[in-house]
């Protein structure tokens, strides 16, 4: 992979991190790079319109112009355009925070995170990645979608680290549980990653590329709703589905 867009990226979550302007010194040591690498990156920024200097000697920020490409990109993004709606209608039906991943080979890459009013919510962001797939229901959605014998050579190649009491670290009960869900149609976190926590994942495919709903949110709230949520989710994976 190419270092300089690496440090790019890099240059632009330091500044979101700090959220103040900060100078060349600053950002070579928040970056751990060369000083010259540091300056091409800020000078090549700053000729496109992306960074401008504070004052003299007053340090760097960006400017609006990332945000306004974001907008423009967000606003004709052919997935978000299709399941937003669908998505924030199950959020507030369960008073849920309810995020969209995208699969690619063992990973998930989480597209969309929609939150409700209430102030516990779900610790992802969009561009995040899904940790532990073993541990969390949108990773055994996604796991549920291999051979059992695929499942059962990823299980044996990954260290199953107990996250809470609850994680499942055996790999006859991780394929069990997997196997279940896979039959009932929806998967299921119960305290395995974050207690008090239970999230239910489904999955569903658009255009041959795997994608995961989750629904997050207190264990007891959770549960209470646990049918309403499993076929809420479901619904909403057949109407994903069918819009492609």
């Amino acid at each position: 992979m190419s270092k300089i867009v690496y440090r790019t990226l890099d240059v632009f979550e330091v500044f979101a991190q700090q959220k103040r302007p900060l100078s060349l010194t600053e950002l070579v040591r928040q970056l751990d790079i060369p000083v010259s690498s540091c300056h091409d990156v800020v000078r090549a920024l700053e000729e496109r319109g992306y960074l401008y200097e504070v004052r003299p000697r007053g340090g760097y920020y960006p400017t609006s112009r990332l945000f306004e490409l974001s907008k423009i990109i967000l606003d004709n993004d052919p997935v978000a355009d299709r399941a937003e709606p669908i998505l924030r209608h199950l959020s507030d039906a369960l008073n849920a925070s309810v995020s969209l991943a995208k699969a690619k080979e063992m990973q998930l890459t989480y597209l969309m995170v929609l939150n409700p009013v209430d102030p516990l919510r779900f610790s992802v962001n969009a561009g995040d990645r899904a940790r532990n797939l073993y541990a969390t229901s949108a990773g055994k959605a996604l796991l549920g979608s291999i051979s059992l014998e695929e499942r059962r050579n990823y299980l044996k190649s990954i260290k199953l680290q107990p996250l809470t009491p609850h994680t499942l670290t055996d790999i006859p009960s991780l394929l069990a549980d997997i196997e279940a869900s896979e039959q009932r149609g929806w998967f299921s976190n119960c305290e395995e990653s974050v207690e008090d926590a239970l999230t239910l994942s489904v999955r569903f495919v658009w255009s041959d590329v795997i994608y995961v709903i989750t629904a997050a949110g207190t264990l007891n709230r959770m549960q209470r709703q646990l049918e309403q949520a499993s076929n809420l989710l479901m619904e909403s994976a057949q109407q994903l589905q069918r819009s492609t």
